[in-house]
């Protein structure tokens, strides 16, 4: 692959709004420890409900109704989990001291999953370059959806908004058992190993995490229970489907809708605007006014608080937005914030706008 050069944003000028937002966030907000605290206690409590719903898999789990109910239970909490007190901690959110964040992402690992690289992806490349093409792999992760419109066409993307109803409930099912192993040993497209080295031990917890993972949901329920060993896999990937479910209306909704904005770095990588203006072009919220999706999706109903103020507890993002929301009035700055049916149907027009071949008849462009 040819060497990409890293963007670059335009510095920001004495009286740029994003430094004054930042002084008025961090003078009237960000001193309030209680709320941060809020997120600790949060936090604790979503992991042990994930823990609490695994033990009642194998204490209940010979009736049948609550072996689904329990695993079920332990997939929501999974993904709330993830998407709330995991996210929190990658980014130094949750806890005050550094090393207790890192401790708390190794929840990933007890998913299955690989922490260090999922840092490195979403920190090194999702944050400063948000839904840039070739630097936003959160964005483009497989050829089965074109989200980018300058992506290659294959001919079934004409239906993607059809057939993706149906992947997107295998999320992380695929996360489990071919996005990982495409980030660690991809070649094809695989920007994050051209900025980032994947230490060697990091390569032993992928495949030891993914068989713990795999023992401890599956092989010691199947040795425990009175069930078929067929009805525990089918209890696991039902949990599985219900926590994709959940967690896609928060993946589908902040960046990824019929009038987001891809831009594409110029050769010489230099952006025309600032690091905020980027930001905030290209983020939106969702249900941001809702206390029950505020309670499910953390950092992601209030994604522009998110993106702006990534090393901040969620618990703090509904007063930030409020400032947010008064700033980009002020200054004629753009933000969205839809109810989440109103993003998750935008995202499947966008798969729709972006399943069309490009036809030069029909744009007139000749």
């Amino acid at each position: 692959m040819e060497k990409l050069i890293k963007p670059t944003f335009r510095k920001t000028s004495e009286d740029d709004f994003f430094k004054k937002m930042q002084r008025e966030v961090h003078e009237n907000i960000l001193k309030n420890p209680m709320i941060q605290t809020a997120n600790i206690v949060k936090s604790i409590g979503l992991l042990a409900g994930y823990i609490a719903a695994y033990i009642g898999i194998l204490v209940y789990g010979n009736a049948i109704s609550l072996l689904f109910f329990f695993y079920i239970l332990a997939g929501l909490f999974m993904i709330v989990l993830f998407i709330n007190a995991f996210h929190d901690a990658a980014h130094n959110a949750v806890f005050r001291n550094p090393k207790y964040n890192k401790w708390f992402t190794y929840v990933l690992e007890l998913f299955g999953s690989n922490s260090f690289i999922w840092k490195k992806r979403h920190l090194v490349l999702h944050h400063p370059y948000a839904n840039i093409q070739n630097w936003d792999i959160d964005i483009k992760q497989s050829d089965l959806v074109r989200i980018f419109p300058s992506s290659r066409f294959f001919n079934y993307h004409q239906y993607q908004h059809i057939y993706m109803w149906l992947l997107y409930p295998c999320y992380t099912l695929n996360w489990l058992f071919i996005r990982d192993f495409k980030d660690f040993f991809g070649s094809k497209d695989n920007y994050l190993k051209r900025v980032v080295k994947i230490p060697k031990v990091e390569y032993v917890k992928l495949f030891a995490c993914k068989l713990f993972n795999l023992f401890y949901m599956l092989i010691v329920p199947m040795i425990v229970l009175a069930q078929p060993w067929h009805i525990i896999l089918v209890a696991w990937i039902t949990m599985h489907l219900c926590g994709s479910v959940l967690g896609v209306v928060a993946l589908l909704s902040t960046h990824v809708d019929e009038h987001a904005h891809f831009p594409m770095a110029p050769e010489d990588g230099k952006m025309q605007t600032t690091w905020a203006e980027h930001q905030m072009s290209v983020t939106k919220d969702f249900s941001a006014d809702s206390k029950l999706a505020n309670f499910l999706f953390g950092g992601f109903t209030h994604h522009v608080a998110h993106h702006l103020f990534p090393g901040v507890a969620h618990t703090y993002y509904p007063y930030i937005t409020k400032v947010i929301r008064r700033y980009a009035k002020e200054h004629n700055l753009p933000y969205t914030c839809y109810p989440f049916w109103k993003a998750v149907s935008s995202h499947f027009r966008l798969l729709r706008k972006n399943g069309r071949k490009e036809n030069l008849f029909k744009t007139g462009e000749l």
